[in-house]
């Protein structure tokens, strides 16, 4: 097998898998009909229907108006793909990951050629315009411009000298200029923002689009799994076994990941949390974000000016359509091995596995498989909800189900839930905590009990049986054997 060291590897992984990866050289808009394409092809996740789940990723050669560029969507659409390109099972993705994050590998700056600076634009050219140089999408006709959804965003703290990666939607605006949505409190990059605001002083800011899927998936990881000052890149190198790779950006004093496609440089203006995202199209959108809802245009977007464009000569742009089964993923994954590493400490043992459903866009809802042993379990289920909610503060439902429930089986999951489960002695609401602001009934205009947009009433479904019960609840048995004799070809 082929090691995954950036996009390209990784699509050549696909290309040698049988239905991972269709690759077409008919001509394809960016603007609202690639990801139109792609909707019914795999997108999956919280899609409107209808849309195909766990279908293959897709690698379009010819979109118009670059003529020397190809876009990427989808890489990272199923979790067999992604346990694919991470050598393992797709049960395994969030043990992997957690162990990962407890050995890290920090990256390492390098002063060799790198490929994603095969060709540099740099700003004060006259031709320069990102609109002709990014071909970035439009998800849908309604979107506020064309949008860059996987850009690794690369920055320094400038107090502590300390690097992070993390992902931000980001619109073209103009010739040179990006809004970037930084929620505030919500990622360390704002962060440095506004300490670079209060110093008076610009953000320089490398974003790297296509990359090692590893990079993707370990650069939503947030805290407390990783607090401010935690570079994620470190476990993307645990997950490769191997560093990854820096180089020093060509027009400011900061580093990008030297294996990416494209990597945009500039600075992020002191003081332009007021950008107002859809200036161009005033349609009141921004893109549709993961809950499955287009999401509302911001007015506090930042202005990132741009300095410079490099990239790879025949560049891949990689692009990811907000409410996916990619955007569940990449947002799960992490979710996942951030609960376990939090449940694993307190409760070694009483949790076997975790899954943030596809429902929740990966944010929202996880399933927790539990195991009890002895008398003194009965609680400890629960118990480990609310450690699931302290690992990861967006998550507002937890589903609490036993050892011997499937829990990557949405069916399994609502059985035991219907004959396990007794909504006035089973369900735990916990009102009043804030959670994610793009759950459309997390208002006071849904609710009266609810005092600010972004607070829930978060719950625990606790689908287990009760310790002294468990007999009552034996699943029936057949009896074990070899099918697959009886179905050879």
């Amino acid at each position: 097998m082929n090691k995954v060291i950036d996009l390209r590897s990784a699509l050549e992984l696909l290309r040698n898998t049988p239905g991972q990866l269709i690759e077409t050289d008919v001509p394809v808009d960016p603007k609202a009909e690639l990801c139109g394409v792609y909707r019914y092809v795999g997108a999956g996740g919280t899609v409107k229907r209808p849309t195909s789940v766990n279908g293959p990723a897709m690698l379009f050669h010819n979109v118009n108006g670059h003529p020397d560029a190809s876009v990427a969507i989808g890489v990272m659409g199923s979790r067999e793909r992604v346990a694919k390109l991470f050598g393992c099972k797709k049960e395994e993705l969030g043990h992997l990951v957690q162990k990962c994050t407890a050995n890290p590998i920090m990256p390492v700056v390098t002063n060799e050629p790198a490929p994603a600076q095969e060709v540099v634009h740099l700003a004060t050219d006259p031709d320069f315009d990102l609109f002709k140089l990014i071909p970035a999408p439009t998800n849908t006709p309604y979107d506020a411009g064309p949008y860059i959804t996987l850009g690794m965003c690369y920055a320094t703290h400038p107090d502590t000298g300390l690097s992070d990666v993390t992902i931000h939607r980001m619109c073209i605006l103009s010739k040179d200029e990006l809004s970037i949505f930084l929620l505030p409190g919500a990622r360390h990059i704002g962060a440095m923002a506004e300490r670079a605001t209060e110093l008076g002083q610009p953000l320089p800011i490398s974003v790297s689009i296509g990359v090692d899927p590893a990079i993707s998936v370990t650069s939503c990881f947030s805290p407390p799994t990783t607090p401010l000052g935690f570079n994620e890149l470190s476990i993307a190198g645990a997950l490769r076994g191997e560093p990854v790779q820096l180089t020093p950006c060509v027009s400011i004093k900061e580093n990008a990941i030297a294996n990416a496609e494209y990597v945009i440089e500039g600075e992020i203006l002191p003081g332009s949390n007021n950008v107002v995202e859809d200036r161009n199209s005033h349609t009141g959108y921004a893109l549709p974000e993961f809950p499955g809802y287009n999401g509302p245009a911001s007015h506090e977007c930042w202005l990132l000016k741009v300095k410079a464009v490099t990239h790879r000569r025949n560049p891949i742009m990689q692009t990811c359509i907000g409410p996916s089964e990619e955007f569940v993923n990449m947002s799960g994954i992490p979710t996942e091995a951030s609960i376990l590493g939090m449940i694993d400490k307190a409760l070694p043992g009483k949790v076997l596995n975790c899954y943030a459903h596809r429902a929740g866009g990966g944010k929202y809802v996880a399933i927790l498989q539990c195991r009890k042993t002895v008398h003194t379990d009965e609680g400890k289920q629960r118990q480990a909800a609310l450690l699931a909610f302290s690992a990861f503060p967006e998550l507002k439902h937890v589903i609490l189900v036993d050892e011997d429930v499937d829990i990557f089986d949405t069916d399994d999951v609502l059985w035991a839930m219907t004959t396990r489960f007794q909504g006035d002695r089973d369900m735990v609401p916990i009102p009043g905590v804030r959670c994610h602001p793009l759950d459309p009934s997390s208002s006071p205009l849904y609710s009266s009990s609810i005092r600010d947009v972004g607070i829930s009433c978060k719950a625990i479904f606790d689908c287990t049986v009760p310790f002294d019960m468990k007999e009552r609840f034996t699943r029936a048995s057949f009896m074990e054997v070899d099918y697959r004799k009886w179905i050879k070809d």
